[in-house]
């Protein structure tokens, strides 16, 4: 089981469970102490009630009066408290015996004998305290007996009537026994004070340390804690104050110091903050006026790159026109077609009509990308945006010595989409893919379609075979401002202006590159584009 986690609880447990402990133990102490000074009390009181039973038989012993003796002995064994008096001659035969006995002859080696006669050679001076012995009995009480050798005197042995030999040192013994009842019942009188004493004891001590450590520890504590909370809360203006001990004092001292530096670190960090918010927004307003202007650079730079194809694309056939004009008019004269010219006449002015044609959708076709304003979605063909921005940039491709390769799916799903943001986002692509082949004589630039499984989304893909491109190059390229062209052919907003219309077109862009394997560009549309529908 887990003991308790509060200090204060620990502290007072700790001190509970110490004094307990030194309470339980000093009574254990009283209590032994009190019972064996009354055993050696009652000790000495056996030894003189023996002496006196000894004084007072010894005269009738010697004239062999043993009536006389006997009746002596009962007297005394009849007092208050005497349970027992005996009398063993030395073969262990029991003389007299009070109350009677049934137990003429005893063993030596049980009761008081065994102390003399533990050895071969029976002890004849024993001291007070081996001649003593404490017997429980089978009620529960005990009893206090002592052996008393009876010694041959000079009289015995030199008296007429019974003449013992002088070489027998003891006679017999007298065995006394005390009933301790009176012991045991002060011994528990004894227990019991001690035992409410331990339990008042432990019962204030308990309480002390609960005053002591809610008044010089938990209080204290407590105060620390919620000054340490107000601290982390930022509430800096609030002092602490303790003053139960030198060391929380000398703690709340330091506390009071750590909190007015950080007080001071804090409002000069803000004061940093805010200089540094304000440098922030100062810097942003400059960064967002050179990105206008670096766009304007870069539309100017795009608008100069398609307005070279552009001007190319038309002045092809506008060329064919002037020299089909040229020779139409050489034809015609003033009375009209000559003869067997009128076919010729007929296929110069067919050809004339269908390089106009081609001019008018050039011009269509630059109208439709150069539109802008708040992007509209409809039903587009990202089928025919590929093949109408492909066309602007033939010639561009051609002069780049890129040749491109096709392979669009015919049942390619309508998007909901601005048809001219997906026109810059299939021009830029295509565009970077013929860059990064600008190296090899000849690149290759594939531009396909395809539809999901589901048909929920398209796909459009442009793969080139340039030198491709390390990791950390391809983590980069769709930041703002990061180009790997040379200087003055590129301010790296393409790709990022690509991120930003398939993003708004809820759809996803991917890259796959390696050095020396190509790059392929991975964007997906959703078909209807319903989060772009829920944000409009």
């Amino acid at each position: 089981m887990r003991g308790p986690r509060r200090l204060s609880q620990q502290l007072i447990l700790s001190l509970t469970v110490v004094v307990s402990l030194v309470v339980v133990a000093n009574g254990v102490i009283a209590v032994r102490s009190a019972d064996t000074q009354l055993q050696a009390t009652m000790l000495q009181s056996v030894e003189q009630l023996s002496g006196a039973i000894a004084s007072s038989t010894w005269h009738a012993m010697l004239a062999d009066n043993r009536e006389s003796a006997y009746q002596v002995m009962q007297t005394i064994a009849a007092k208050q408290g005497i349970r027992s008096v005996r009398i063993f001659n030395k073969e262990g035969r029991v003389m007299f015996s009070t109350p009677r006995s049934e137990v003429k002859v005893v063993d030596k080696k049980a009761e008081a004998c065994f102390l003399c006669h533990a050895s071969e050679q029976p002890l004849v001076r024993v001291d007070t305290p081996t001649r003593a012995r404490v017997v429980k009995r089978t009620d529960g009480g005990r009893t206090l007996a002592m052996v008393t050798p009876i010694y041959n005197e000079p009289a015995c042995s030199n008296a007429a009537c019974h003449a013992h030999p002088e070489s027998q040192n003891v006679l017999g013994v007298l065995d006394v026994g005390l009933d301790m009842k009176l012991v045991d019942q002060q011994v528990r009188r004894i227990e019991i004070r001690t035992a409410l004493f331990t339990s008042l004891a432990v019962l204030l001590v308990g309480l002390c340390a609960a005053a002591f450590t809610r008044r010089f520890v938990t209080t204290p504590l407590t105060r620390l804690s919620e000054a340490t909370r107000q601290v982390a809360e930022m509430k800096l203006d609030r002092p602490i104050a303790l003053t139960s001990s030198e060391e929380l004092e000398a703690l709340a001292s330091s506390f009071n110091e750590m909190r007015r530096r950080l007080a001071v670190a804090m409002a000069e960090l803000n004061e940093l903050t805010r200089g540094l918010e304000e440098k922030v927004d100062e810097r942003t307003e400059q960064l967002k006026v050179a990105q206008q202007k670096l766009m304007q650079a870069d539309r100017l730079a795009s608008l100069g790159q398609l307005s070279a194809s552009v001007a190319h694309e038309i002045n092809n056939p506008l060329s064919g026109v002037l020299n089909l004009s040229m020779l139409m008019q050489r034809i015609l004269k003033d009375d009209g077609i000559p003869k067997g010219r009128e076919a010729e006449f007929r296929r110069y002015l067919e050809q004339v009509v269908a390089e106009t044609a081609r001019t008018g959708r050039i011009v269509s076709d630059l109208l439709a990308f150069s539109r802008r304003g708040t992007p509209v979605r409809s039903e587009t063909d990202l089928n025919a945006i590929v093949g109408r921005t492909l066309s602007l940039v033939s010639h561009k491709l051609k002069l780049m010595n890129v040749e491109v390769e096709c392979a669009l799916d015919a049942a390619l799903p309508r998007v909901e989409a601005d048809s001219s943001q997906l026109q810059q986002v299939v021009m830029n692509l295509v565009l970077n893919a013929g860059e990064a082949t600008r190296k090899r004589e000849t690149g290759h630039v594939r531009v396909s379609t395809r539809a999901t499984a589901l048909k929920k989304e398209v796909v459009l893909e442009v793969r080139d075979d340039g030198e491709g491109m390390p990791p950390e190059l391809k983590e980069r390229i769709f930041e703002p401002f990061f180009t790997t062209k040379d200087e003055g052919k590129g301010v790296g907003l393409g790709l990022a202006v690509v991120y930003g219309i398939v993003r708004a077109h809820d759809g996803d862009i991917e890259v796959e590159s390696a050095p020396g394997e190509g790059t392929l560009f991975r964007v997906t549309l959703p078909v209807h584009g319903e989060a772009a529908a829920a944000k409009a």
